[in-house]
């Protein structure tokens, strides 16, 4: 541990110290989890009102870190009967937060051909949940500015870093035409709130209330076929085409019926599926790059193979994206390769 974090962590359990509602034994403090942010999770055992509880601490470094959006939407998704973290107590200026613990089984974890159909309808049920109470101006939106900007980390990072690509100007303009016909797409889909990353590994099991819901804190209002295609399009975890097209038919049907604004026929909306997939997955191949050679986070290396199979098949399945399969067939084939197993 540098003397940074050292630091850092005898300021976490010096506030830990000081809650005095809780009664935590600090040395069964350990790591919970962390994420491809700058923040971290821990796990502690505390008494409090005569009974022991585990409890989640955030670690959210300032200034590359803010807990005030987490709060803003516990409070708001809380409040929507989502079942979510509760913030219990924070320092904000040091970004710390403790939490009710939502257990230990992600989704990720859990799910397989038994289990996969029902973790699903349930996890459709809550994001329907969602989508029902949103409302414009409470949360940033997910506009055109903010859509390009993500998939500017395909050039940059996937392209240029990773397959050490320089494009032409031809390739320039063919990859801007992709892009174009994406947000086109994406900005004429109705708006509602998005979670951003409404997938495997932010989903736990519960048994009341599934799924528990975590890393909501960059949520926005944007796009309403976002969510749903992050959690059939999991970048951890591939279904049978067969299965992810029923499972989109049943979240459809459930949204018709719940009146939101999705596409009136199934066609358009697994249209508007594929295209928001599409600028998702071709941001995901930028950020994994970057992560891996940016930060050092090399195992994000581990789930490209996923993400461009998504990208190639829809690629190939519309006119207009044609010319960003043709790209990737030209760039790929002649990368030079980086030591890693795909």
């Amino acid at each position: 541990m540098s003397s940074t974090s050292t630091i850092r962590h005898q300021a976490l359990l010096t506030w830990l110290g000081q809650l005095d509602d809780y009664r935590f034994d600090l040395a069964l403090l350990r790591p919970a989890s962390s994420d491809a942010s700058f923040r971290n999770y821990y796990r502690v055992e505390a008494e409090h009102e005569g009974s022991t509880q585990t409890y989640i601490v955030m670690d959210a470094p300032p200034p590359a870190e803010d807990v005030r959006p987490f709060m803003q939407i516990a409070a708001l998704f809380h409040g929507m009967h989502l079942t979510v973290p509760q913030v219990l107590a924070s320092e904000v200026e040091q970004g710390f937060l403790l939490l009710t613990d939502l257990g230990t089984q992600m989704y990720s974890h859990a799910l397989n051909q038994d289990s996969a159909h029902q973790l699903y309808l349930d996890a459709i049920d809550a994001l329907i949940l969602l989508q029902t109470q949103s409302q414009p101006d409470i949360l940033p939106e997910y506009d055109r500015a903010f859509l390009r900007r993500e998939l500017d980390l395909f050039p940059e990072w996937y392209l240029g870093k990773h397959l050490g690509a320089t494009l032409s100007d031809a390739q320039n303009a063919s990859l801007t035409q992709v892009f174009d016909a994406l947000l086109a797409n994406n900005l004429a889909q109705a708006q509602v709130f998005v979670h951003r990353d409404f997938h495997s590994r932010n989903l736990m099991c519960m048994e009341r209330g599934n799924p528990g819901i975590l890393d909501f804190q960059g949520a926005l209002f944007g796009p309403i076929t976002y969510d749903i295609v992050s959690l059939l399009r999991d970048a951890y975890i591939q279904w049978d085409e067969e299965m992810v097209l029923d499972w989109a038919v049943r979240y459809w049907e459930k949204a018709k019926k719940a009146g939101l604004p999705v596409a009136p026929d199934i066609d358009h909306f697994y249209r508007d599926f594929e295209f928001m997939g599409l600028q998702r997955h071709l941001k995901i191949l930028g950020i994994f790059a970057r992560l891996a050679h940016r930060d050092g986070k090399t195992h994000y290396l581990n789930d490209l193979p996923t993400v461009r199979d998504y990208v190639r098949k829809t690629a190939n399945r519309y006119k207009e994206l044609i010319p960003l399969l043709r790209l990737l067939d030209t760039l790929e084939k002649t990368a030079p390769q980086f030591g890693y197993t795909f």
